[in-house]
Formats: C-alpha cells, structure tokens, sequence
C-alpha cells in the first residue's frame, strides 16, 4: 500500500472553461497520462512518507485501489503543510487531496468532497498519568491547561467553543511537535483527531493520549467525517471516485484497507458529503 516517494514541483495547467462547464475533464487527462498527483500532509496515519521514503497512510491505500480502478496506477505525492492543502488544490499543484481532511461548510466553500471514508473522535496527547485529568474540552477550560494543536485543525474551535481562551492556544506543525511540547511540559495537552493522537503517543515515553471522546459544543455532539477533496471544477472526477468509494463500502474492502491504519468498524460512516456541507 504504499509508492515510492516522487517530490517536485507541480507543473502549472490552463482550465480548459468549456470542460469546467461540463464537470471538468480532469479524470481523461489523469487516465491518459496514467498518474495522479496526491497533495498530502504528514499526519499519521492519515497520510505521510515512511522511513523508507514510500508514501503510505489510510488516504494513499484507499486513493491507490480507487484510481486503480479508474486507469490509473502512478502515484505523486506533494508534501505540504495542512494549511496549506486547499489553497494548493486550487492553485493546480496537485490533483486531489489525500490527507483524511475533515468535512464542513466552511471548507465545501472552497473545494468539492467526496463521501467521507472515516468517522474519527478527539483525543489528547498529555503527560504519562494524565496529572491535569483531561478527558474534554471543558477540563481544558475548567482547569486552565496551556494546549495546542495542529494548523488549520477544527479542534481549535471545539475548544474555543467550550470557554478555553483564544490566547491558550497554541500551534504546533504536527503531532510529533506537539507531542514533544508535552513531553518536555511546554504545554499540558496536543489535541486532535483520536488515530492521529493515539498513533503519535504509542510507545512514546512520558506520554499517553487520553480516551477518544465526541466533542461538544453549545451541547451539541460535533461528529467529524473526513474525505477526498477535488477542484469545484472537476465533479466528474469526484463523482467516478465516489462510485468506486461505494462499491469499497458496500463489499466491506474499505474497512479491510484502512485497518492496517488502525481504523475499525467503529470508524466507518455512511454519512454523505452533502450532509457534512449543510451543517
């Protein structure tokens, strides 16, 4: 499940506006050339280069069976920072995201989603023990803990929305930076999604992550759903794509691909992109 790694510039593409029109013509031009260019973000275990330089992750598995299907077998990867994802995608650096990104309204602004692929619960990186007992945003709040997270990542809001204050907050570019924050006590807690958390702190000293929990705002459970993202031109490569993500999901191959991943059936969702936009 994994490609070797090709790091390089993304060359730049004309949009042909007439294509556009008629749902964009990205999926010919992909099967004729035979490769596809996946913008990633190193975050384990969504997507990320392994120590042997292949790309690997829970997105690259599914996107390698799924293009597989459409005629196309070639992997690019483009590594960049999470924020810089969609703002990438759109300015023709690479073909899709493949990097787990969470599904809301604010991002369906900017780009088209495929049906999600996972359901994922937070999750905290504190100290071995726990000594601040964290287990919500609420404690966070409550107990006045210095935390931080990822860039771009909603958990930020999930905690602004429970009182944490704007200026605890902190940013770090990954979990592994957040991780080491923590360890050395520069902050009491990384939040984020619960495989990334509970990936990063596995066999790490000094460090657990905490129980994986729904968050909730204003008391209501925010339930976070991730999937592929795709140019607002190109919805016939989104919806060839979700065809395939269904069949995956009707067989019960998906769960069978991201579960090397540390994905379970508790992670599988047959939430729509269209339901996660309107929220």
């Amino acid at each position: 499940m994994s490609a070797p790694l090709v790091l390089g510039a993304a060359g730049c593409a004309r949009i042909d506006t007439r294509a556009a029109e008629d749902g964009g013509d990205l999926l010919e031009r992909l099967r004729a050339q035979g490769s596809v260019r996946l913008g990633i973000a190193s975050e384990i275990p969504y997507s990320y280069i392994d120590t042997d330089g292949n790309l690997t992750g829970q997105a690259p598995a599914i996107a390698r069976v799924i293009f597989g299907r459409l005629g196309i077998d070639r992997f690019q990867p483009v590594l960049t920072e999470f924020g810089s994802l969609i703002p990438g995608l759109n300015a023709l650096q690479f073909d899709v995201v493949a990097a787990g990104m969470w599904i809301n309204p604010e991002r369906c602004q900017k780009v088209i989603f495929s049906d999600p692929d996972y359901v994922a619960k937070d999750a905290f990186i504190v100290a071995e023990g726990n000594p601040l007992g964290l287990e919500s945003y609420a404690d966070i709040a409550e107990t006045g803990a210095r935390v931080a997270t990822g860039p771009g990542w909603f958990q930020r809001d999930y905690a602004l929305g429970n009182g944490v204050p704007e200026g605890n907050i902190g940013t770090y570019p990954d979990q592994l930076a957040g991780l080491n924050a923590v360890r050395h006590g520069r902050i009491d807690a990384f939040f984020g999604t619960a495989p990334t958390i509970v990936a990063a702190a596995r066999n790490a000293a000094g460090v657990e992550a905490t129980t994986p929990f729904t968050p909730v705002v204003d008391g209501e459970e925010q339930i976070g759903a991730g999937g592929f993202a795709f140019r607002p031109t190109e919805t016939n490569l989104r919806d060839a794509f979700n065809v395939e993500l269904h069949k995956l999901k009707d067989s019960g191959e998906l769960l069978d691909i991201v579960s090397p991943f540390g994905f379970t059936e508790e992670d599988m969702t047959d939430l729509t992109a269209e339901e996660l936009c309107a929220e």
